[in-house]
């Protein structure tokens, strides 16, 4: 088994609710989850503040398996595609694959942007300190709250 990491984020809807049933459809591969975090949208249209949290697995699948688990999940929640980085009821990314580097036209892990936005590198800091840069806080844009267990 590998250990992965997951972002998942939601901004339409029962924003808990849909997080939490993509938790529980992740089943016995979930180790741990961060704390949710309330966050400003970062790039797109102007839109109503996110949900986000990460989910640490275990994994025996390939990258292109998992990220056919997260489509299943998104699309499980209804998730729309109608414009780039616009609402959604579920977005669900890898962000992390301990020793896996994947460099595809639709999948790049470690995730492109991971250290680059505060709504993931807090919530991945929780739980797993040793994968983010020590300066991440000066770093990260956008701002979060902590809001507590999901």
């Amino acid at each position: 088994m590998t250990r992965a990491f997951l972002g998942l984020g939601s901004n339409l809807g029962d924003r808990r609710r849909l997080l939490r049933d993509a938790i529980q459809a992740l089943g016995d591969r979930v180790v741990a989850t961060s704390s949710v975090y309330e966050t400003e949208p970062v790039g797109g249209p102007a839109q109503e503040a996110f949900l986000n949290l990460v989910v640490e697995i275990d994994t025996d699948l390939t990258p292109q398996q998992l990220l056919g688990i997260c489509h299943r999940l998104e699309s499980a929640a209804e998730r729309v595609r109608a414009e780039r980085w616009g609402p959604r009821t579920l977005d669900v990314d890898i962000l992390w694959i301990d020793g896996i580097e994947v460099h595809e036209p639709d999948l790049v892990i470690p995730h492109p942007r991971l250290f680059q936005r505060r709504f993931v590198v807090a919530p991945l800091a929780e739980l797993a300190p040793e994968l983010v840069p020590a300066d991440w806080n000066d770093r990260a844009e956008g701002q979060v709250t902590r809001l507590g267990p999901l």
